[in-house]
């Protein structure tokens, strides 16, 4: 079985995948600095727990952006599941063709997501990503990543609210359900959810202004990804496992 890792800079996301399908999922955080036995075990044991035997995994596959954490990262997988993990990035294999000043800087998770948006959803295609940045990604109907947008993500908005204003409290982020709030905490849940409503429109629309690309499906995933696809007319497709499925995607591509 393949072992599929998304390393973000707030969570570690796993998926494992008989063949093509996805058999459980699981998330840990990255706040917490770890060794690589520390890792191997946090590993091995929550698969246990999901009700798989560390021996099961024969293949692994990871794209990260927290360049810092991957030597321990990687020597836990290698020691403790006996697998030397792919890991995307430059000389990849990855079926689109990147079109941009420097490919090399782009995140490894933004391709992966252009990758699984195209081969499952077809092209052209705006790939949006709610995670502890918000990204917007153009991929054209032949496969070419023309480039995109990235912008602070939700909770780092949030973040910036209650951590530099002596009396905004931390809230829940969600809908307060209409935009005149009478009070702090609404204020800013509106301020939160509406504003990355109106940034998501926008920016969707001027990425396919500026494309001259009219026709363009709309696929959203990431955690506050839902609540935000839900509202708004402009994203057509809410997926939370695309990064996931992206790497088991690429992994069969280096199998070719």
């Amino acid at each position: 079985m393949l072992l599929a890792v998304d390393v973000g800079n707030t969570d570690i996301t796993f998926g494992v995948f008989r063949g093509s399908e996805l058999t459980t999922r699981f998330r840990v955080t990255v706040k917490v600095p770890r060794s690589s036995d520390e890792y191997g075990e946090l590993i091995c044991n929550i698969l246990e727990q999901k009700g798989y035997s560390p021996s099961e995994i024969t293949e692994v596959i990871i794209a990260s952006v927290v360049p810092k954490m991957m030597y321990s990262f990687t020597s836990g997988i290698i020691k403790y599941l006996g697998c030397h993990p792919v890991v995307v990035g430059a000389g990849t294999k990855t079926g689109i063709r990147i079109e941009t000043v420097n490919p090399k800087e782009i995140g490894p998770d933004r391709i992966v997501d252009a990758v699984s948006a195209y081969e499952q959803y077809g092209g052209p295609i705006i790939v949006v990503d709610f995670g502890t940045a918000t990204t917007y990604d153009l991929v054209t109907a032949d496969g070419v990543f023309l480039g995109g947008v990235i912008s602070p993500g939700i909770r780092i908005s949030a973040n910036a609210l209650w951590n530099n204003t002596a009396n905004l409290p931390e809230i829940e982020i969600k809908s307060p359900g209409m935009v005149i709030a009478k009070e702090t905490v609404s204020s800013m849940q509106a301020g939160l959810f509406y504003g990355t409503i109106g940034q998501s429109e926008y920016i969707i629309r001027k990425l396919k202004a500026e494309s001259g690309l009219t026709e363009v499906k709309v696929v959203a995933t990431g955690g506050l990804g839902k609540i935000i696809a839900e509202n708004t007319n402009e994203i057509q497709v809410y997926d939370s496992d695309l990064t996931l499925k992206g790497l088991q995607l690429i992994y069969q591509k280096q199998k070719r």
